[in-house]
C-alpha cells in the first residue's frame, strides 16, 4: 500500500482516525505477526464484475464457514489482538449473519472494524446498522465516474447511481466512506477523476489498485507501463490537490512508491524516509493476511492457490507462527524473489515485488518479475547514492 498523499504532504485522513497515522512516520499500527485481516465472508454477490478476484457469483460457496465456525473465526482474531478486520466478499451485505460476526468483533472495544462493499445495498437503514454495530470505516467500489463504464464493469444497470447513494447514506451516518477503484486499461483516466468526484462529495479516502490477475481478471485488463506510469503523475497531482479534504493511496504496484518517492524527494535523507514509510506498510503476508469464505487463510486476497492455512484445523495463532512453513516465504519475500528485475531489484525489501499472480500469468515465474514495473531501480539506487 502506498500513501500517496502522505508522501507528498504529510496529511492523512482516514488513516489518522483509523489507524494513527500522522506526517511521514513509519506505520506501527501492524506488524508482521499481527496483522489486518481482510475476511471474504462469502462469494455470494448481488453484481458480476468482470475484475472480481474471488470469481464471486449469485449464490455462496456451500463450504462457507458456518455462523458458528465464523463467530469461533472471529472469537480468534479478538484473542490475538490483531489491530484491523475487514468484512469483504464477495459481498458481505449479503450475508445474514454479518451483524452477529462483526459484534463479536466490535465487541472488544480494540480492534477497528471496516467493511468493503459495492455499496449498492447501503440504505439509511443499513448505514445507521453499520454505525451502531461498531464499523468505522466503509470502502466502496467505484470503477468509474461515468455511470455506463461503471456499470459494465459491474454487470448491472443502475449500479452507479445506487453506489453513489449508498456512499452519500453511509456519510449521512457518521461514517468515513471511501472510494475503491480498480485501475484497468480501459478505465486509467478516471483514478484522477475519482479523487475529485470524492472532494466533491466530501468522500475522505480514494483506495486506487492495480488490476490483478486471478479470477474473473484476465490479460487483456492491463494497461501497458508507459500508460500506468503516466497515471501515478496524474493520481499525485490529483492527490496533493485534494490532500486538505481527501487522502489518496495506490494498492498492488510498491514499485510505484518508489517511484513516488524517487520523484518527491529533495534530499538522501527524505529519500530514505519515504522508503522506511513505504516498507512499514507491508504487503501479501507481511503485516496482512486474508481469510476466504471456507476459513482457508492466503498471505492476501490476491493470491488464487496459495493456502498458508485452515481454520476449521488449526488455530490463527499457529497460522500466523513464524515457523509456519507455509507463511515464511512471504515473510522473507525477498530471498524468493528470482526475476531478472525483481530478483536483484535493489528495492526489494520495501516492494516485495510486485504482484505475484501477475507474474504467475504473464510470465508462468510465481517469483518472477510483475509485468506492470515501470521503474530502473538501479537507475533511481545509483541516483540516491545506494
Amino acid at each position: 500500500m502506498i500513501p500517496v498523499t502522505r508522501m507528498a504532504t504529510g496529511r492523512g485522513t482516514v488513516s489518522s482516525r483509523l489507524k494513527g497515522l500522522h506526517g511521514k512516520r513509519p506505520s506501527g499500527f501492524s506488524s508482521l505477526l499481527k496483522p489486518v485481516v481482510f475476511w471474504n465472508i462469502t462469494r455470494a454477490c448481488n453484481l458480476k464484475c468482470i475484475h472480481c478476484y474471488i470469481s464471486a457469483g449469485p449464490q455462496p460457496d456451500p463450504n462457507e464457514l458456518s455462523t458458528y465456525e465464523a463467530l469461533r473465526v472471529a472469537s480468534e482474531i479478538v484473542e490475538a489482538g490483531l489491530p484491523l478486520v475487514t468484512l469483504t466478499g464477495g459481498e458481505p451485505l449479503v450475508r445474514s449473519d454479518l451483524w452477529a460476526i462483526a459484534r463479536r468483533i466490535a465487541l472488544s472495544g480494540d480492534i477497528r472494524l471496516a467493511i468493503s462493499t459495492n455499496g449498492t445495498l447501503i440504505s439509511r437503514g443499513t448505514a445507521s446498522r453499520l454505525r451502531k454495530t461498531g464499523f468505522s470505516y466503509v470502502g466502496i467500489s467505484l470503477d468509474s465516474t461515468r455511470p455506463e463504464v461503471h456499470d459494465a464493469f459491474r454487470g448491472m444497470a443502475g449500479a452507479f447511481s445506487r453506489a453513489l447513494r449508498g456512499a452519500r447514506n453511509a456519510l449521512e451516518a457518521g461514517l468515513d466512506v471511501g472510494f475503491r477503484i480498480t485501475i484497468t486499461r480501459y478505465n486509467l483516466e478516471d483514478a484522477p477523476r475519482i479523487v475529485r468526484l470524492a472532494r466533491e462529495m466530501g468522500v475522505p479516502r480514494v483506495a486506487i489498485y492495480l488490476i490483478d490477475l486471478l479470477g474473473r481478471a484476465g490479460e487483456n485488463l492491463l494497461p501497458s507501463r508507459e500508460e500506468l506510469r503516466a497515471t501515478v503523475d496524474r493520481i499525485l497531482d490529483e492527490a496533493i490537490s485534494a490532500s486538505d479534504t481527501t487522502e489518496v493511496l495506490i494498492v498492488r504496484g510498491n514499485f510505484a512508491g518508489i517511484y513516488l518517492a524517487d520523484k518527491l524527494a529533495k534530499t538522501r535523507e527524505e529519500f530514505l524516509e519515504l522508503l522506511s514509510l513505504l516498507g512499514s506498510h507491508g504487503d501479501c503476508g507481511r503485516r496482512s493476511i486474508s481469510i476466504y469464505p471456507d476459513g482457508t487463510v492466503r498471505p492476501c486476497q490476491f493470491l488464487e492457490g496459495v493456502i498458508v492455512g485452515d481454520l476449521r484445523r488449526e488455530s490463527l495463532e499457529t497460522i500466523l507462527s513464524p515457523s509456519n512453513p507455509r507463511l515464511k516465504p512471504f515473510l522473507e519475500i525477498g530471498s524468493m524473489l528470482s526475476g531478472s528485475r525483481c530478483g536483484k531489484c535493489p528495492f526489494k525489501g520495501v516492494c516485495g515485488g510486485g504482484s505475484r499472480m501477475r507474474a504467475l500469468r504473464v510470465y508462468g515465474d510465481f517469483w518472477g518479475d510483475d509485468p506492470l514495473c515501470f521503474i530502473d531501480p538501479w537507475e533511481i539506487a545509483s541516483r540516491w547514492g545506494l
